[in-house]
């Protein structure tokens, strides 16, 4: 049997060209794969949406968002670094919200918006204490939203908790004193407290605040109030 021995040149040489072929292939996994930071990866257009013109226009725009979000038709306008560049230097939101802190409420998403067009303050319960109060009026005062939007949401565990009553700890309890009313005039139906707690938010907001009942009674700003429902997506107006 013959043995065929390679010489060290033959041995350095395959090595340098299969070091050559590694270096070479991961040189170009790296160039595929390594983001350009540069590019817009959205799948959505660039475009930036158009501010809406008066307070009416304003509160259509979200429920045109929310039936989108709603069919699954989404085109996330403003959310590209163009958009976050223009407003990068100051804000001007058209709309203020009120609303849950639950996770399954992710507010922009719900209506289809993006960077810069939406001031949101939540706590659980969308209650409205004196700090979101404050918050409130600087949204619509200084920042000028033309609207304020108190929404609730399906299966509130906050409304839900209130109704029952029962022992918490910590001061979870400092929220039910904002929802017990709407709890009682319930009668023990927790779709009906859901709703009654968004009319009542809604109602502390424009009689506690001289700034947001100013705005409007001159017709700068509009209050409106829903329920999302955490099936559907659904956005459900109520009646304030």
């Amino acid at each position: 049997m013959c043995t065929h021995q390679l010489s060290s040149h033959q041995i350095s040489r395959r090595s340098a060209l299969q070091f050559g072929t590694l270096t070479g292939a991961a040189m170009l996994v790296g160039a595929v794969s390594a983001p350009d930071l540069h590019a817009s990866t959205s799948p959505f257009h660039d475009d930036i949406a158009p501010a809406p013109r008066d307070p009416q226009e304003a509160l259509a725009q979200l429920y045109r968002g929310n039936a989108r979000f709603v069919k699954g038709e989404i085109t996330a306008p403003n959310r590209n670094m163009a958009r976050l560049r223009e407003v990068a230097g100051g804000q001007k939101p058209f709309a203020a919200f009120l609303g849950c802190a639950d996770s399954r409420v992710p507010i922009e998403i719900v209506f289809d918006q993006g960077f810069g067009d939406l001031f949101v303050t939540r706590i659980a319960g969308n209650v409205a204490d004196p700090a979101i109060i404050g918050s409130l009026e600087f949204g619509t005062q200084v920042l000028g939203a033309q609207v304020l939007y108190v929404l609730g949401h399906s299966k509130c565990g906050a409304v839900s908790a209130t109704m029952t009553g029962g022992d918490v700890p910590g001061q979870i309890s400092t929220l039910y004193q904002h929802i017990r009313r709407a709890a009682k005039e319930a009668n023990g139906n927790l779709d009906v407290a859901i709703t009654r707690n968004v009319q009542i938010q809604a109602e502390i907001l424009s009689e506690a605040s001289p700034v947001i009942a100013k705005r409007i009674k001159e017709g700068s700003l509009v209050l409106a109030g829903g329920v999302y429902d955490l099936d559907t997506g659904l956005v459900q107006a109520v009646p304030l």
